[in-house]
């Protein structure tokens, strides 16, 4: 939840949420607050006119049966009784004014000072799906009615009981509402967002595979042009990967021709000493020429894609290291398949195992499963390397002095190409001291990559 609330998805959905939920319920409550003024005004009016017709039709009625006609005929909400006058307010209330306008001259009708029991007590009508109440504001008095015969008659005006229809449970009606709502929000919020995830998974993808599938230009006008802007993006950062790996290419095949003329005159020096020093100095400007050209093919990426048994890749990367002579040793089986490309992946094997022998003589390689990615542990029995120099370690040319001697070869360019290649499979390398001696490396590989 934590994760959902955090994600753009997730902060989209609720301010939604909040903002159509809030709006709804602003505009129950004015639509609700209007509905109970309405049905005020409604049951005054219509109160009006049945105190009108039930005052003439008691003054029809006979002085001895009019008690017996009031019993009968009074409803609720208006009552009518004989009975003596009550003391006057000090001010007529609309309903007496507009009363007495209706039953014209020969009437009397005053408001009393007293109003009926009922009135004192609060009358609440809900509002808001029954979430809140709003006092009833109609009208709830005692009148003093004097007929033309001069009869007293007192009225009572009385607030309405709540009806079935306001007494209903909303719950359910509130529990549909916010789930709808919430449905709505939620997938509104997802194809807001959605276009960002392909972008942000686009972009994850192009750091594996600059050559991936562009994207297509769907959806809406914002959303096409920044899907064009970023397959523009790609061609170009294509464009010039391909542009180095030729120059680089160009200028090694340019230089093995030299360098080889190099070496057979190198041939003819007559000192042995000499000699042997410049051709170690040349053999060295070979390989760094060649692993330079290594370096910018790992990171041009070309090769296609295929389902890989790691396991079966790990043995006969160890096999071959056995072979030329080197001390390794594999235990453990990851069991999983994984896509990625051959030959890249055995150079990024094949470099943290020549690492290990060269710089500690001998290589043991481990391999388990553990969450669902293979982590391949390759161990030395080297010195180690410094806790500060971990992380420079992965720079191009760079070497660590005190710990492993320059006497054993190599560029410092192994660990920044196996890196290169690790991270276009969506994997990562660590480096680690072993507590019981030696470097161990960390090579963590996902059970799927996607390709899209």
């Amino acid at each position: 939840m934590k994760a959902f609330l955090g994600s753009m998805t997730g902060r989209v959905f609720i301010t939604l949420l909040l903002g159509v939920v809030t709006s709804a319920a602003l505009t129950q409550l004015a639509a609700d607050y209007e509905r109970l003024h309405l049905f005020e005004q409604q049951r005054d009016q219509h109160l009006l006119e049945r105190a009108e017709q039930l005052v003439m039709a008691t003054e029809i009625v006979p002085a001895s049966a009019r008690s017996v006609y009031l019993s009968v005929a009074n409803r609720p909400g208006l009552r009518l009784e004989v009975g003596t006058p009550l003391p006057l307010a000090t001010t007529h209330s609309w309903f007496a004014r507009s009363l007495a306008a209706r039953l014209g001259q020969g009437y009397t009708i005053s408001s009393a000072a007293t109003r009926p029991p009922s009135c004192e007590l609060p009358n609440q009508q809900p509002v808001l799906y029954g979430l809140i109440h709003a006092e009833w504001r109609g009208a709830c008095e005692l009148l003093n009615i004097r007929l033309r015969d001069g009869a007293e008659l007192r009225l009572s005006v009385l607030p309405p009981r709540q009806s079935p229809a306001l007494q209903t449970d909303y719950r359910t009606v509130i529990a549909l509402f916010l789930l709808s709502i919430g449905f709505l929000a939620y997938l509104v919020a997802r194809m807001t967002t959605r276009p960002l995830k392909q972008l942000a998974q686009a972009a994850q993808d192009l750091g594996q595979d600059i050559n991936r599938a562009p994207l297509d230009l769907t959806g809406a006008s914002e959303i096409r042009q920044a899907s064009a802007a970023f397959n523009a993006m790609q061609a170009r950062i294509r464009q010039y990967i391909f542009q180095r790996t030729q120059m680089l290419a160009a200028i090694t095949h340019d230089l093995q021709t030299p360098l080889t003329r190099m070496r057979l005159r190198l041939e003819k020096v007559s000192e042995a000493e000499l000699q042997e020093r410049l051709i170690g100095d040349l053999s060295a400007m070979q390989q760094m020429v060649r692993e330079g050209l290594d370096l910018a093919r790992s990171m041009d990426t070309t090769e296609t894609m295929q389902m890989l048994d790691l396991d079966s890749l790990l043995e006969a990367v160890c096999a071959d290291a056995v072979d030329a002579g080197q001390q390794v040793d594999l235990a453990g089986r990851a069991g999983m398949a994984l896509l990625g490309r051959p030959l890249d992946l055995r150079r990024c094997l094949g470099n943290l195992i020549d690492n290990a022998v060269k710089y500690g003589r001998e290589a043991r390689v481990n391999v388990d499963r553990i969450n669902g990615a293979a982590r391949v542990r390759i161990r030395d029995s080297g010195p180690g390397i410094p806790q500060a120099e971990m992380k420079r370690v992965f720079d191009p040319f760079y070497r660590v002095e005190t710990s492993r001697s320059r006497e054993s070869g190599g560029t410092g360019l192994g660990l920044t190409i196996a890196r290169n290649i690790a991270e276009q499979h969506g994997g990562s390398i660590a480096l680690a001291n072993h507590p019981e001696g030696g470097l161990e490396v960390t090579l963590m590989l996902p059970e799927y990559y996607p390709n899209k």
